[in-house]
C-alpha cells in the first residue's frame, strides 16, 4: 500500500493555469499593441515634467536623485513583462503543437483518402477497358443492321424464286397434255396414196393453169364464145 501523503502545515497555492494563462496572455497581447506604447510614453513624459518643472515641495522623484523611483518602476515592469511574455509564448507553442498534431493527422487522413481514391480510379480504369464504349456500340449496331438488311434481301430473293417456281408448276398443271403424234415415214404416205387411187382406173388429168383459174363473168354469160 502506498503511503498516504502527510498534511503540510501550509497549502501550496496553485492558480488555475488556464485562467491565469488567459489573463497573462491578454496582458502580454495588450503590451504589444500601439495603445500601450502611447500610454506608456504619456505616463513617462508627465512623470518627468512633474518632477522637473514643479517646485521641489511638489516633486516626489526629484531630478537630483536621477529619477530613481521611475527607474525602479520601469525595471519592475520589465521584470514582470518578460515572464508574462514567456508564458504567453509557451501557450502559443502549445497551441501550435496541438494544431501541428491535428494537421499531421489530417494530412495522414488525406493521404490515406488519396491512396484509396487512386486505387479506386485505377480499378475503374481497368474495369472500363472491358466496358463497351459509345463508338464500339455504334459500330456493332451498324454491323448488325447491315447483317439484318442483307438477310432480308437474301430471304426476299429466296421467296421470289420459290414463288416463281410455284407459278411455273401451276402453269404446267393447268395446260392439257399434248397427244403424241404418230411418226409416219415416206413409205406409209405412198401406200396410203396408192390405196386411195386404186378405186378409179383413170389417172387424174392434170389441169392447166388457165383451166384451173376461175372463169370471168363475161365467159359465164357467153358460153358459145
Amino acid at each position: 500500500m502506498p503511503l498516504a501523503s502527510k498534511p503540510k502545515w501550509y497549502q501550496r497555492y496553485r492558480p488555475n493555469p488556464e485562467s491565469f494563462g488567459v489573463m497573462t496572455e491578454s496582458f502580454a497581447r495588450w503590451m504589444g499593441t500601439p495603445q500601450f506604447l502611447v500610454w506608456m510614453t504619456i505616463f513617462v513624459t508627465v512623470w518627468l515634467l512633474w518632477n522637473t518643472l514643479l517646485p521641489e515641495s511638489w516633486q516626489f522623484d526629484p531630478r537630483a536623485l536621477n529619477f530613481t523611483l521611475l527607474t525602479l518602476m520601469l525595471s519592475l515592469q520589465a521584470s514582470y513583462a518578460a515572464p508574462l511574455l514567456l508564458l504567453a509564448q509557451n501557450r502559443q507553442d502549445d497551441r501550435d503543437r496541438v494544431v501541428a498534431e491535428e494537421d499531421r493527422q489530417r494530412a495522414q487522413q488525406n493521404l490515406a483518402d488519396t491512396e484509396y481514391l487512386t486505387r479506386e480510379i485505377a480499378a475503374l480504369r481497368i474495369a472500363l477497358r472491358e466496358v463497351a464504349t459509345r463508338d464500339f456500340v455504334r459500330s456493332e449496331i451498324r454491323d448488325l443492321l447491315e447483317e439484318i438488311v442483307q438477310d432480308a434481301r437474301d430471304q426476299g430473293k429466296v421467296e421470289a424464286e420459290d414463288a416463281g417456281e410455284q407459278q411455273r408448276k401451276k402453269s404446267d398443271l393447268s395446260w392439257p397434255a399434248k397427244e403424241a403424234e404418230p411418226k409416219t415415214s415416206i413409205l406409209d404416205i405412198a401406200k396410203a396414196t396408192d390405196g386411195a387411187s386404186g378405186s378409179s382406173t383413170a389417172p387424174p388429168q392434170r389441169r392447166t393453169p388457165r383451166e384451173a383459174s376461175p372463169r370471168k363473168p363475161d365467159e359465164l354469160r357467153k358460153p358459145d364464145e
